[in-house]
């Protein structure tokens, strides 16, 4: 999975931006307000349809533009497709796959699988359950066609009997056909988690982390969201009392977990925000390593400011093993200093931006 061309309209500060990656490793430089990040931000729309920076689709738009616009030309095997996406002022998201029209999100992130790296990126570690919960939707999303469908099924069933708790808080039973789906859902999403978990994919895991940690023995579990004995509709009938005065399900894969642990204890506990990026980053490996491995599909790996907290021995042992998935990388970095290792790559494109134009540097 490779861009073979990128053009971006109307974000941020970029007016009329097009760009021809390597299709191996492109490194931005430029100063900090230049619009290197803006340019991941933008390819990051491609896979998320969102930003990884703000929440407010319209903070991204270029003053006085009622739209932006971000179209790329992927190679998947040969095979080329040409996405577009834009969004308006008014919210309004439109796709484009090939031409055809659609406003469905999920057709155009299947088709590009997006991760990035970003200072921001230890909160994966540091954060919610939610977090490490996507961390594995976004891997099940592009390897399992069923998953999509019944993960969207699973949330519409949960927000059904939230409402339901909600408004009959004292009501002595539950409509037993919203129960007994999103039980089934439930326990299909619980049953795919906790196969992934058993795959290979933990493995690239506890590989990785070999080679980036090898001091500390980590601990990998999963915690499916309920008691280990029941299963989800046991768990539903035990907690619906509590659960109806507090107004939501406490139960099931919305409150799952990946624990990572080190002699038991949680491994943000014990290393120092430098250890914690190297844990991100052998995770995020292991994500493309699985998805190459299962599905012989690339990953385009967006790193924004890749120096922070990690050394060079540290930044180019990320980027080596992410070039070995056959990932294509998007860089950004302040200057070359920031970047010392870089004439060791023979396949490489510089560009340097400033003012929200690039420079490809021959």
């Amino acid at each position: 999975m490779k861009l073979d061309f990128v053009q971006i309209r109307g974000f941020r500060n970029i007016d009329d931006l097009s760009i021809v990656p390597d299709a191996k490793l492109n490194i931005f430089l430029g100063e900090n307000g230049s619009g290197k990040s803006s340019i991941l931000e933008a390819i990051h729309y491609l896979g998320f349809t969102r930003s990884f920076r703000t929440s407010k689709h319209k903070n991204v738009i270029q003053h006085e533009q009622q739209s932006f616009t971000v179209f790329a030309q992927v190679d998947c095997d040969n095979t080329i497709y040409k996405l577009g996406l834009s969004r308006t002022v008014s919210d309004e998201c439109l796709v484009s796959i090939d031409g055809l029209k659609s406003k469905s999100a999920v057709d155009l992130v299947s088709k590009l699988p997006v991760q990035i790296f970003t200072p921001q990126s230890s909160d994966l570690i540091l954060g919610s359950p939610r977090l490490r919960r996507k961390y594995l939707d976004w891997l099940l999303f592009h390897v399992e066609q069923q998953f999509a469908n019944k993960f969207a099924m699973y949330r519409r069933c949960l927000l059904q009997i939230n409402a339901s708790y909600k408004i009959s808080s004292r009501a002595k039973g539950l409509d037993s056909f919203w129960t007994e789906q999103l039980a089934e859902l439930g326990e299909d999403i619980r049953n795919l988690h906790e196969s992934l978990m058993l795959s290979e994919f933990k493995a690239f895991i506890h590989y990785n982390l070999q080679v980036f940690l090898p001091e500390f023995s980590f601990d990998i579990s999963y915690y499916k969201g309920w008691e280990k004995e029941l299963n989800l509709k046991e768990a539903i009938d035990k907690n619906c009392v509590r659960d109806k005065k507090r107004g939501f399900v406490s139960v099931g894969p919305h409150k799952a977990d990946l624990r990572i642990k080190i002699g038991g204890v949680l491994a943000h506990e014990i290393l120092s925000r430098g250890q914690v990026r190297m844990l991100v980053a052998a995770l995020q490996i292991a994500q493309a390593q699985y998805l190459k491995s299962k599905l012989q599909k690339s990953v385009v790996f967006l790193l924004d400011d890749i120096g922070a907290e990690l050394d060079s021995s540290k930044q180019e042992l990320f980027i080596n093993s992410l070039l070995n998935t056959g990932s294509q990388l998007f860089v950004t970095a302040i200057d070359r200093k920031q970047l010392n290792y870089i004439s060791n790559y023979q396949h490489k494109k510089l560009f340097h931006v400033e003012h929200g134009q690039v420079r490809e540097e021959i």
